[in-house]
């Protein structure tokens, strides 16, 4: 057998071993270790009120999906969710919302890009409602308040899925 072979075959075992949204993970009994463990290290650590820690963990570009995994200061589980949804699209509100504000809710954006004439940082995140694709745009002034949110199809997904060039 050739070493690439090889080396494909200990890849794909490997990433059978890890969990896309963490199932088998039981809050209150799991623990912060397990959950990397299971889910692989994630993408961005950010802590919540100087005691809670969120590991963000996004399932794309394909996914559309990010698992955000609540530990509590004793190290325990609390919580983990898969925060791109319609109920978190729906609390961004322009001229209130921070950057701040944006990542605790859905943890780091898909792409970052910038406006340079309206002197804007524009976020991306693709996600998944219900068995649509979509894709969101929250774009930031610079002092780092929400100025505008745009959430549609992704229209570019849709002609990649059916055979077309997007």
């Amino acid at each position: 057998m050739s070493k690439l072979v090889v080396l494909a075959l200990a890849a794909g075992l490997l990433g059978g071993c890890a969990s896309y949204d963490g199932r088998g993970l039981q809050p209150g009994r799991s623990t912060g270790a397990e959950v990397e463990a299971l889910m692989g290290p994630p993408a961005e650590r950010r802590t919540i009120d100087g005691r809670e820690s969120v590991l963000y963990f996004p399932r794309g570009p394909l996914g559309r999906h990010t698992y955000a995994a609540t530990i509590g200061p004793d190290g325990a589980l609390r919580s983990i969710e898969q925060v791109l949804t319609q109920s978190n699209v729906d609390k961004l509100v322009a001229g209130i919302t921070t950057r701040r504000d944006v990542r605790e809710l859905f943890g780091p954006p898909s792409e970052i890009s910038r406006l340079p004439r309206q002197a804007r940082e524009v976020w991306e995140y693709k996600w998944l409602h219900y068995d649509e694709r979509r894709v969101l745009w929250v774009q930031f002034s610079d002092d780092g308040i929400v100025r505008e949110v745009i959430n549609m199809r992704d229209y570019a997904a849709d002609r990649v899925s059916r055979g077309r060039p997007g």
